[in-house]
């Protein structure tokens, strides 16, 4: 069996998940569940997303994808493609005998991989910042919530949110 899809977003009330290439709230819950789904699984993200985060995240492998040619960082893979990207992440995945490929970002990259996604962890961010980019539209009745988490805004948290798990309904 294939290691399955695991679209990992955080999206807010408007859809926005970010401006200006940089998430646009401070939400600490989530960025350490964001660790645990990730943590020792290769992540596959666009281009963009991996030059926001500036680096390769410690404990996981990161797959960039990206149209640029030129595109090379130390420590990280490489794809020009989706089917590359794909091939790659289920490699590094059964070679880490993990249970998951994270796909984390950005839009056009979420855009791709979700035909094939079999579950989202989605945080719900109960704000409506401006923003120029967007979770793509998905087609919610092919999924079944398994878990949902809600959170109050707090020190570590400036705005409320909720941890909702999704599960592709198989016909």
């Amino acid at each position: 069996m294939t290691v399955p899809i695991v679209i990992i977003a955080a999206v807010a009330d408007n859809g926005v998940i970010g401006d200006d290439d940089r998430l646009v709230w401070r939400l600490k819950t989530d960025l350490k569940r964001f660790r645990a789904l990730t943590m020792g699984r290769p992540m596959i993200m666009g281009r963009k997303t991996f030059l926001s985060i500036g680096k390769p995240l410690p404990g996981r492998e990161t797959i960039v994808l990206t149209r640029d040619p030129d595109f090379a960082v130390d420590g990280v893979h490489v794809s020009h493609g989706i089917e590359d990207a794909l091939a790659k992440g289920r490699a590094l995945a059964a070679a880490a005998g993990v249970d998951s490929l994270p796909v984390v970002g950005g839009a056009d990259v979420y855009r791709q991989f979700l035909p094939m996604a079999e579950r989202l962890h989605l945080t719900l961010v109960h704000a409506r910042p401006e923003g120029d980019a967007a979770f793509p539209e998905w087609p919610r009745a092919e999924f079944r919530e398994t878990v949902r988490e809600p959170h109050p805004a707090g020190p570590d948290d400036e705005h409320s949110f909720t941890f909702v798990d999704l599960e592709r309904v198989r016909g």
